[in-house]
């Protein structure tokens, strides 16, 4: 394998998305994190988000709505909107398909804490398994009926209860730089942001038009939750998406911490990254994500692992030398729940192989025969198999 030119502070290395580097090695992703913690006036972008609730405070059938997975960062958004400023929103969570029970659980313990109206979404899984095939093909990335679901459907719950607040939560600047800290005062969840970072480049209508449904035709309708809603309604409703993480400085660690201990929120074992490394639950909702992990490895040349150790080191959570060993021990590592990821798409692991092997980004040069396995996780066998006899 080639050896990648990496950040010389958090070791991420060139072929990772956005990236750039200084004379002196450094990426921008460093530069975002020191501007973020070192030159950004916290107080004062918490009055602005004082002056944002109590605009929309009492006006609506909610105060606001909080799209919302069960994950870390979702349920602390939840947490401090409700526990620091009292709003009544209503909460929309759409089901990608893969939820870990870990999560169910602590969804429910969430909100029967918290109490809070709730509202889930569960799309046709027919469709799904085809948008996710469609979208592999294309792009190696299996997760834009997730990527689109999540980030539009709130909003057309939006336009239903004529809530124009919609809270997101970290904003996007902290794992890329296609907006960054210095230039994105305030992170907005809009039609561009849409475009440019979630459905890529491929519209629900294009989608139709690609999937394969000659024989099983697909009703447009189907495509619904995966679109943008009409702008136009939007803007008449005045609507108003952001991320939290704007106003208040996002830090998964403490932030973790805290729901720990007032909500009883539990971590689990994301399936091929240790424990010590995840502690604060990073991804740990889906079982899907170490498959999408191991596609990020074999195009980029780095993983989860590389991506929080990443994080941790801008944010001086750990030794940069610690965490380049760290990453090099996990990185790589190929999931057992790839099996079931070929079993829902009907391909091989060569078939699976050979749609990456055009996508991989140069200089990496992946191993497609590595033979470091992940251990199966405690829930494994419950996850949902198309064949009953592989449980």
């Amino acid at each position: 394998m080639q050896d990648l030119r990496k950040c010389k502070k958090c070791n991420l290395p060139e072929t990772y998305e956005t990236i750039e580097y200084d004379e002196k090695n450094i990426c921008n992703l460093c530069h975002d994190a020191e501007y973020k913690n070192t030159k950004i006036d916290w107080n004062e972008r918490k009055k602005l988000l004082d002056i944002l609730i109590e605009k929309h405070r009492g006006k609506y059938a909610y105060d606001c709505i909080v799209p919302f997975s069960g994950g870390k960062d979702s349920t602390f958004q939840l947490y401090y909107l409700m526990k620091n400023y009292k709003l009544k929103p209503l909460v929309v969570k759409f089901n990608h398909g893969f939820f870990r029970e870990t999560i169910l659980k602590n969804t429910e313990r969430t909100l029967k804490k918290l109490g809070a109206d709730f509202i889930e979404f569960t799309p046709n899984w027919k469709i799904v398994k085809k948008l996710m095939l469609e979208s592999f093909k294309r792009k190696t990335d299996f997760c834009w009926h997730c990527h689109t679901g999540i980030f539009s459907y709130p909003l057309r719950l939006a336009l239903l209860f004529k809530v124009p607040l919609i809270f997101y939560g970290e904003p996007s600047s902290e794992f890329h730089n296609y907006y960054d800290y210095v230039d994105d005062t305030i992170d907005y969840f809009d039609d561009k942001k849409f475009d440019k970072l979630f459905n890529l480049g491929i519209t629900a209508e294009d989608m139709h038009g690609m999937i394969d449904s000659k024989n099983d035709p697909v009703d447009i309708r189907d495509l619904t939750p995966y679109t943008f809603p009409d702008i136009k309604e939007l803007a008449k409703l005045k609507y108003q998406p952001v991320a939290l993480g704007s106003f208040i400085p996002w830090d998964h660690v403490t932030q973790t911490k805290t729901i720990e201990k007032e909500l009883g929120w539990k971590t689990d074992k994301l399936e091929h990254v240790p424990n010590e490394i995840n502690e604060h639950g990073e991804k740990i909702e889906c079982y899907a994500q170490a498959t999408r992990d191991y596609i990020k490895w074999l195009k980029r040349g780095y993983s989860r692992v590389s991506q929080i150790n990443g994080f941790k080191v801008r944010n001086n959570q750990i030794d940069p030398q610690e965490a380049k060993k760290l990453d090099d021990m996990y990185d790589g590592i190929k999931p057992q729940s790839l099996e079931i990821f070929l079993e829902y798409m009907g391909l091989t692991e060569d078939e699976f192989n050979n749609f990456i092997k055009p996508t991989v980004v140069a200089p990496h040069k992946p191993n497609f025969n590595s033979n470091k396995v992940s251990d199966k996780p405690w829930d494994y066998d419950q996850w949902y198999r198309e064949d009953n006899r592989k449980k």
